[in-house]
């Protein structure tokens, strides 16, 4: 009775899931579905919030995850024992560290639909080399870490296992983080970027393989042939996955083809054989992870299926879930026990190897395949990062008594601490050579040279999108013999999501934003442009932007200077719905257009569709469009009119080109327009007007010599803004407006949010003026502005060395 007395005050009581509410006097928080959602609620606000202030340092999500998780914890605020006993009270921690390892669970599936195996047999030797060399050389040093550690703060613990946690938790690079990282940084297509990533998935999948094998040797019974038994039968099971489960898999992928939906059985299925692996595995002995992780590794990446099962789980598990992992990991983390000059100089020591090792290791291995020292060094730094493998494994380590408090807490601020500089030493040590492209000249639709090369960058969103570009671009072919070549150019956010690693893996293996001729991976909506240039002599090449949305228009305008785009072409921010309102696709998206309109290094136009040829593409012979240029003057008026101009070339184009003129005395800057309350920004206003009025006056004059029977040309006296605005009302049934962007005219409107548009733009814009008519607001390239961060001096590089082996993970 008296052992049953004791045990009964040692163990706490299991908590009830749900109470009666606080009017029967009891307290919500002793029951564990209530604590387990205040849980839940604080940690996903406390971490994200952290994230949004370490937003401007650019650090990855996960660095907020972990300095959460650590602040919740005893080391800041659980050393108030009435928050720590009151929000996360020791009897809750099982329901919490089961919910946490449940989201885990799924996460490294997600993780696991990343990697292609395939991909990852073909990596360069490079790649190979290095990814050998940054296990290798850190492993070894952790190893000799260890024997300091056991000296000291980690007294007693069984040699063989400590070794082999040591050895990982110093050699693992986390792909995922490295992937966000080169994503920030615009990293992704340079050499180093591709040799980074395909290292880093080498890798991650080696660190799996050691952890497995750190897993067998550590436990309560550490016999050889408990560790051999546990081996042999995790490599059945890996085999097993790969002859049974895969084909199984592969079943259910075919049964899925695109354009149809995924049926609801073979998503249950599949996540019911992750749960069911990760048993398996923990009844071998392996963890329960590493079976979720396997079955992720054997789904089929063609297809759709990998990518409804992403979009299924990703969002629930990650944003949710997955941060109650970092705070069950914070709570086993004290920092308070690194106390005294011997625990600062351990954490010192273990920092400095694990910097030591992974950085000598890659400069070593890069070098001897001739890499630039500074690139070297980058990679070394890049191969460093940390994530969220390295907290399972020493969370694991933890849970086995391989790690006690004082060394856990050491290698947890290890991590933290390589992962967090990663972002501002590459930043300071490397940034890409772009070349300067001296060449570039043609910057503008308007030019001397008839047959001079035509170059569009046309951006787009989505499948909304595409029609009318493509109609756009047929426009602009024209008849003479001079050659239009589009760089169609997909623009994808890549935000905090799982699936958005799966997109920067895709764009880094086809080495864009750049083009690339060989592209195995097709983007679905890039397709509709290849279609187009089968049917035309119009030169398409995809490419595809992946980029945060408030860094995206480096992007753009990096590759118009690279591609020497004569014009690049947007997609407005607003789209029509069926009752002829335009509704936002979001502020982020406007200020996207705002950032190319000031950056630019040649003209850009913002198409502004409401059906431009109709929902899909009209062939060449079916083309039959009106197309209206309403004149103001300015730079910008007549870069639109030569744009119309060459669309005029085409057959099934008709142009008509209204000028407007003040009465004589006045300027059409002095009208009646509506001043103070707009927001345009016409400051360059006086510079627009300034140009080729003659030349100009020339055209027209020309047009009507020669009777051009596609072009009409009327002269539009106006006495003020009613009349202007009169005449552009009867010009709504046309199918496409050209119009300047900064004519030499008074605001139109009494209030325009969208000064990108300009203030003729800004009016045509607005459904008051037509729910028919599309328009294509046109800036010409302004040669005085300042774009020296698209042409950086090219930095000397006296070795030459290609990634391109490296370029199929």
């Amino acid at each position: 009775m008296a052992t049953n007395g004791t045990a009964a005050m040692v163990c706490p009581q299991p908590m009830k899931a749900t109470s009666n509410g606080s009017f029967q006097h009891e307290n919500p928080l002793d029951y564990a579905l209530p604590l387990l959602i205040l849980q839940i609620c604080l940690v996903v606000v406390f971490t994200r919030t952290l994230a949004l202030i370490l937003r401007p340092l650019r650090q990855p999500r996960v660095i907020a995850e972990i300095i959460g998780g650590i602040l919740l914890g005893p080391s800041a605020l659980g050393r108030s024992t009435k928050f720590l006993h009151r929000v996360f009270p020791a009897k809750s921690m099982t329901v919490l560290d089961t919910v946490a390892n449940i989201g885990l669970l799924f996460f490294l599936f997600l993780v696991g639909l990343e990697l292609d195996i395939r991909a990852i047999r073909r990596t360069g030797k490079k790649s190979l080399g290095i990814a050998v060399a940054g296990i290798t050389f850190p492993f070894v040093l952790g190893i000799g870490t260890s024997f300091v550690l056991r000296s000291t703060v980690s007294k007693g613990v069984d040699q063989g296992p400590f070794l082999v946690f040591m050895g990982v938790s110093l050699s693992i690079t986390a792909f995922p983080v490295l992937a966000r990282i080169l994503a920030e940084l615009k990293l992704l297509t340079t050499d180093v970027g591709r040799v980074a990533m395909s290292a880093a998935a080498v890798n991650d999948v080696a660190a799996w393989i050691l952890l497995a094998l750190a897993i067998a040797l550590s436990g309560d019974n550490t016999s050889p042939i408990v560790s051999l038994w546990v081996l042999l039968c995790g490599s059945a099971f890996v085999l097993a996955a790969v002859l049974l489960l895969r084909p199984a898999l592969a079943y259910m992928a075919r049964r899925s083809p695109d354009g149809e939906p995924v049926k609801e059985l073979y998503v249950c299925i599949t996540l019911t054989l992750v749960l069911a692996a990760g048993f398996v595995t923990d009844t071998i002995g392996i963890h329960a992870l590493f079976g979720a992780f396997v079955v992720g590794i054997v789904v089929p990446k063609e297809g759709r299926f990998p990518e409804i099962l992403i979009e299924k789980i990703e969002d629930l598990v990650s944003g949710l879930f997955l941060p109650l992992y970092f705070v069950s990991s914070g709570l086993k983390t004290n920092v308070a026990t690194i106390s005294g000059g011997q625990s600062w100089g351990l954490l010192v020591l273990v920092i400095f190897t694990a910097c030591f090792g992974k950085i000598v290791g890659t400069v070593v291995v890069s070098r001897i395949f001739k890499v630039p020292m500074r690139e070297s060094v980058v990679l070394g730094f890049l191969m460093n990062t940390k994530g969220l493998v390295e907290l399972i494994v020493l969370n694991i380590g933890k849970d086995r008594k391989v790690l006690n408090d004082q060394t856990f807490a050491i290698l947890v601020l290890m991590a933290l601490f390589t992962t967090f500089i990663t972002t501002p030493i590459v930043t300071v040590l490397y940034k890409p050579a772009r070349k300067v492209a001296s060449s570039y000249k043609n910057r503008t639709v308007q030019r001397p040279g008839p047959d001079a090369d035509f170059r569009i960058l046309a951006c787009f969103h989505s499948t909304r999108n595409i029609p009318a570009m493509i109609n756009l671009i047929e426009t602009s072919r024209g008849t003479r013999r001079r050659r239009l070549c589009v760089y169609a150019m997909h623009l994808m956010e890549l935000s905090e999501r799982s699936s958005s690693i799966s997109m920067v893996h895709k764009a880094r293996r086809n080495g864009l934003p750049f083009w690339n001729k060989k592209r195995t991976d097709k983007d679905q909506m890039v397709i509709a442009f290849e279609a187009y240039q089968q049917l035309s002599s119009v030169s398409i090449r995809p490419m595809t932007a992946i980029s945060p949305l408030d860094s995206i228009h480096e992007d753009i305008t990096t590759s118009a200077h690279q591609k020497q785009a004569a014009i690049i072409l947007l997609p407005f921010h607003k789209y029509q719905r069926l009752d002829g309102v335009m509704e936002s696709l979001g502020h982020s998206f406007h200020l996207v257009n705002q950032r190319v309109i000031r950056q630019a290094p040649c003209s850009v136009g913002i198409l502004i569709d409401r059906g431009l040829g109709g929902s899909s593409q009209v062939s060449a012979s079916a083309v039959s469009y009106t197309i209206a240029i309403p004149f103001f003057g300015g730079r910008d008026d007549q870069e639109a009119l030569a744009y119309g101009v060459r669309m005029s070339e085409h057959p099934g184009i008709s142009l008509t080109v209204v000028h407007f003129v003040a009465p004589p005395g006045k300027s059409l800057l002095d009208l009646d327009g509506v001043n103070g309350s707009s927001r345009i920004e016409i400051s360059d206003l006086s510079q627009s007007q300034d140009g080729k009025e003659e030349d100009v006056q020339r055209f027209f004059s020309e047009q009507n010599a020669t009777k051009n029977e596609s072009v009409s040309y009327e002269k539009k006296v106006v006495e003020g803004k009613a009349d202007i605005v009169g005449k552009l009302k009867s010009m709504r049934n046309t199918n496409l407006l050209l119009v300047g962007r900064m004519p030499a005219v008074s605001s139109l409107t009494e209030r325009s949010d969208c000064p990108e548009l300009g203030p003729v733009g800004g009016f045509l814009e607005s459904s008051e003026f037509s729910t028919t008519a599309s328009v294509l607001v046109v800036q010409q390239y302004d040669p005085t502005a300042n774009f020296s961060q698209l042409e950086e001096e090219e930095a000397p590089a006296p070795e030459y060395w290609d990634a391109s082996d490296d370029a199929t993970v």
